[in-house]
């Protein structure tokens, strides 16, 4: 079972630390994702303080952490990432910019700004001597000087800003190196290989290849329905059972989420029948992809499917080069959430207690390994005994893994703990959730934690 080796210290980002009582404010809630960085040298941490605007720097030492300063930045910070023991770049999401801070000054303060595109969310330092900045932002924004492409079919919306930190140009934006565009919605995590030679950029919102049929397109008369013709193509049929309440009252026509098999090829509903001729589209499923940081320009060399629905943070195994997701994998093809035994012809048939699952998806070269990080749960079972909840880790965030590449945190944002893995275990899939391996936090959910082994 993995224990936190004694020498490492983890520090930890909660909902952020307690600040005196201020006037009333607005906060947009901006995620964090990368809260936190250790300098090169490990004497200093430097955390985002989101609400306040501000980038907080704290010296490391035997005793602790010790508050040295306060640098306001953008609006809303919510990563960080040190290019060098002086020098500091903060993303800022609602300002959609980038702060760069010197933190060799007494006092540190920002001596530029860098305009990118809209919701910056994460940054990584790679390529050449570790100089290029790598930023995830959406595919358009207020400060971007591109084309946002808005009504512009098969173009991708996710894309990484690129800068080379050592030629930023006289421009007060900044002179970009260039902008990968990947074909993906809205993009988060940021990690980098060792080397330093090698981006992977996550899709957040990646989707898991489901989609709607309007009730047009589903048969009339429920599961009894024979197939059907619609506007010249066959339906295979109406809506799966139950279709009638606990009273006996029949539900309305609706229409039907469909989810697309990889193996078969084809748009199936929960009883594995084709709906082919309702869905005339393909919907790729690409959510992580790898970057080529040394290239001239840095480029897309490669995608991964299947990694998760909603993918929250990345970190790479220092030792081993595989790479960990954390995401969680939505059942939207399940269509109820009551107790499920009103006549479901197939199991599953609720949602209840079972909406999502909190997981780490390894990537192992072309592999993509799902792990349910709560393999104990019998969902059968509601509600489920209080020990089930102790054994859970909910909204896996940030992670971060030991220097020989053994041992896994992961921040659990919804159980307001630490989770603690055997990376062997993980990628085996042979661990066992267990409480004894979990840190509880207090003072709100984790979002992001950094290792300080010296």
């Amino acid at each position: 079972m993995p224990k936190a080796p004694p020498t490492v210290r983890l520090l930890l980002l909660t909902a952020f630390l307690s600040t005196p009582a201020a006037a009333s404010f607005t906060t947009f809630e901006s995620g964090q994702v990368r809260p936190m960085a250790l300098s090169p040298d490990g004497t200093r941490l430097f955390a985002v303080n989101t609400p306040d605007d501000r980038l907080e720097i704290f010296s490391v030492g035997t005793g602790g952490l010790t508050h040295t300063s306060s640098v306001p930045v953008g609006l809303e910070p919510v990563a960080v990432a040190a290019r060098s023991n002086t020098e500091v770049w903060v993303v800022n999401h609602l300002s959609d910019s980038v702060s760069i801070v010197d933190v060799g000054t007494d006092p540190p303060r920002v001596t530029r700004t860098l305009l990118v595109g809209d919701e910056p969310r994460d940054i990584v330092f790679a390529g050449p001597g570790g100089n290029r900045a790598f930023i995830t932002t959406a595919h358009r924004g207020q400060n971007s000087p591109d084309d946002p492409e808005l009504t512009t079919e098969g173009v991708g919306r996710a894309d990484v800003w690129v800068f080379d930190a050592t030629n930023l140009g006289s421009s007060l934006e900044g002179t970009r190196l260039t902008k990968v565009v990947l074909f993906g919605d809205t993009p988060r995590a940021l990690a980098v290989s060792t080397d330093g030679n090698t981006v992977y950029a996550a899709v957040f919102h990646s989707g898991n290849q489901t989609t709607a049929l309007s009730e047009g397109l589903v048969c009339d008369g429920g599961a009894s329905a024979a197939p059907c013709n619609v506007s010249g193509f066959t339906m295979p049929g109406g809506l799966p059972a139950p279709n009638m309440n606990f009273e006996g009252t029949p539900g309305p026509e609706t229409g039907l989420i469909v989810k697309f098999n990889q193996v078969s090829g084809h748009w199936e509903d929960r009883l594995g029948r084709n709906w082919d001729n309702a869905v005339r589209f393909s919907l790729p499923d690409q959510d992580v992809f790898r970057i080529d940081a040394t290239a001239s320009p840095p480029v897309q060399t490669a995608a991964f499917s299947g990694v998760g629905t909603i993918l929250f943070n990345m970190v790479v195994n220092p030792a081993s080069g595989k790479v960990y997701v954390t995401n969680t994998e939505a059942r939207n093809e399940v269509r109820f959430e009551g107790p499920g035994n009103s006549g479901c012809a197939a199991p599953p048939c609720t949602v209840r207690g079972h909406l999502h699952e909190a997981r780490i998806t390894v990537l192992d070269g072309a592999s993509v390994l799902p792990r349910h990080l709560n393999k104990h749960i019998d969902y059968s079972e509601v509600p489920s005994p209080a020990s089930v909840r102790d054994r859970s880790l909910a909204t896996p965030v940030g992670m971060a893994v030991t220097s020989n590449g053994a041992t896994l945190y992961v921040a659990a944002f919804g159980s307001s703990k630490v989770g603690i893995f055997s990376t062997a275990e993980l990628e085996s899939d042979s661990f066992v959730p267990d409480a004894t391996n979990h840190v509880v936090v207090s003072g709100g959910g984790p979002s992001g934690l950094v290792l300080d082994e010296a």
